[in-house]
């Protein structure tokens, strides 16, 4: 493995994903040999709503074998799920302040079929990644190995484990005067709502 950030590959990262990639000059290191995780922010986002938060549930083709690779795993299009997770997002976000400005880059994940979940998850951290202004290089790892070395990431980001940011820096939700402020959620939420000022929040 080369040195770096040892991350895995997370569907729409949450605020705490770019806080680590913020505060850490060395390049990503994407694990994609590790055993797939079932119930994790690999498939999972959360958003505001006016209801409160929603997750955003990518489906995956469950095969037979217990184990496999997160590099395998292939993503369902059994629903229309991305239909479903577009509109939820026009929903949320059409009357903050940026929705518009970064529409047009969001809306082809939800049109475009990735046969891997890897493939779409990585391609939108290199979109968000540019969005926020961090510029880091990309690698994945070899093999499944332990961190020598690398700063290790893989276990952190899960859905009941508390914001690395803490206490969370607040900023302006849409939401927030009827539900309160709301940590941690995508980085959507707060690149919607703060645009290119979005990166000083991390």
């Amino acid at each position: 493995m080369s040195k770096g950030i040892l991350l895995p590959a997370l569907f729409l990262p949450n605020i705490s994903y770019f806080h680590v990639i913020k505060h850490h000059e060395e390049p990503i290191l994407i694990e994609q040999f590790e055993n797939f995780p079932k119930q994790t922010f690999r498939t999972r986002a959360k958003i505001a709503t006016a209801n409160g938060t929603l997750d955003l549930i990518v489906p995956t083709v469950h095969g037979k074998r217990m184990h496999v690779p997160m590099k395998d795993i292939r993503i369902n299009y059994d629903h229309p799920w991305q239909r479903l997770h577009w509109l939820s997002l026009q929903t949320a976000y059409r009357s903050s302040p940026y929705f518009e400005y970064y529409e047009d880059d969001f809306a082809p994940f939800f049109e475009k079929k990735f046969e891997f979940l890897l493939d779409f998850n990585v391609q939108q951290l290199e979109m968000m990644l540019k969005m926020l202004k961090l510029k880091r290089d990309i690698t994945f790892t070899d093999s499944y190995q332990d961190a020598e070395g690398e700063v290790d990431y893989r276990n952190v980001f899960r859905p009941k484990s508390n914001p690395l940011q803490n206490p969370a820096k607040p900023y302006y939700q849409l939401f927030e005067e009827n539900n309160g402020f709301r940590p941690n959620l995508s980085a959507v939420d707060l690149l919607f709502n703060q645009g290119p000022q979005a990166k000083n929040y991390l």
